[in-house]
């Protein structure tokens, strides 16, 4: 088992801990204390009924209808209705849907209130339990409120992984190589040995996870409010946010990023920032996450459409993080060129993903 850590906070310092959960949340729960659980992980794990019996129970349905401000209202009426004080905390049970409602509740009710999150997925552990943020939805805006609100305890049982399908894995595998490029992994070849190991082996998946955190916390602590230095923890999401957009979400999360990682490689290498050697070595690590899971066909008009709405963006140019090499990345402003626009095209047209040549 991996050493706990702290993360210092502005708001407070907090804990994230290694270990099984049922124990921990036995200690830390407090009479009054409010649950917010995802269902799926009730059904699936049915002790958890006995480690928060004699609590209030919100049992989320992990969709982006549950991240509606409408059905936020809602849970925080249950929650007052509860007789929920100042001194009670929220414990949230679930992935990033049921981290996003409870410390979004967390930092507006009662003037902010203390939480604790369990967090059952591999997206959650590896890599947003940390940093504070969270996001609810608007209408039919996605993502369009939110602050940061961290919880005063997280607990990371990797029992929680034994129930994640493969697309799952590979999601959180994708989340987690962002952090060990930016970081400049030394050994690539070692990394890929680690990366198709973790698929079948939990305490490789366990050791990636660690490793991802560790990387992540300081520059947190740095930057809470992503400010500044943080946004380079952002390679490979602007593409890749734009594909799950264009594919209506066919992509998982993670697998997106690592497709989007190639492509910031290889623009980067196009614009002659990096040698297209380099992109080539990197892109069998990340084939390895996304190697089970096709891009179904779609319009690249929606990808350049969901890229330029980016509310950072001016005019025909998009803000992304290129790369100068490994563990030199960095923030700029691409203008969307014709040959930029055709070398994006082609990576999905004509497979670029797959080419191991320029």
């Amino acid at each position: 088992m991996f050493e706990d850590f702290k993360v210092q906070s502005f708001h407070h310092e907090y804990h994230v801990k290694f270990c099984e959960y049922k124990s921990e949340l036995a200690k830390n729960l407090l009479e009054g204390d409010f649950i917010i659980l995802d269902k799926n992980i009730k059904n699936i794990y049915q002790d958890v009924d006995k480690v928060i019996k004699g609590h209030k129970v919100y049992l989320v349905d992990p969709s982006e209808e549950a991240k509606s401000y409408e059905n936020i209202g809602n849970i925080i009426n249950l929650i007052i209705e509860s007789g929920f004080s100042k001194n009670n905390r929220l414990v949230a049970i679930g992935g990033g849907i049921t981290q996003d409602i409870t410390s979004f509740i967390a930092s507006i009710l009662l003037r902010g209130v203390g939480w604790i999150f369990v967090p059952t997925n591999l997206a959650t552990q590896c890599d947003s339990c940390i940093g504070s943020k969270n996001t609810v939805n608007a209408g039919n805006f996605k993502n369009q409120l939110g602050g940061f609100h961290p919880p005063e305890n997280i607990i990371i049982d990797y029992k929680f992984c034994d129930s994640l399908a493969d697309r799952e894995i590979a999601s959180g595998l994708g989340e987690m190589m962002h952090y060990f490029l930016v970081d400049g992994v030394s050994n690539l070849d070692e990394l890929h040995e680690d990366i198709l190991k973790a698929k079948t082996d939990k305490q490789t998946l366990a050791k990636l996870v660690n490793r991802s955190l560790s990387i992540k916390a300081p520059m947190v602590e740095l930057d809470e409010f992503d400010k500044g230095p943080r946004n380079v923890f952002n390679f490979g999401h602007s593409f890749g946010h734009a594909l799950e957009s264009a594919t209506d979400y066919a992509v998982p999360h993670g697998v997106a990023v690592a497709y989007g990682m190639d492509l910031a490689n290889l623009i980067s290498a196009h614009l002659g920032l990096i040698d297209i050697e380099l992109r080539n070595s990197i892109n069998p690590l990340l084939q390895s996450i996304w190697e089970d899971i096709s891009i179904p066909e779609f319009e690249i008009d929606r990808f350049f459409s969901a890229l330029s709405k980016d509310k950072k963006n001016i005019g025909n140019e998009v803000k992304v993080i290129l790369t100068r090499g490994l563990g030199d990345m960095f923030k700029t402003t691409l203008p969307m060129t014709n040959d930029v626009k055709t070398l994006i095209n082609n990576f999905f047209k004509d497979k670029l993903y797959y080419e191991q040549t320029w």
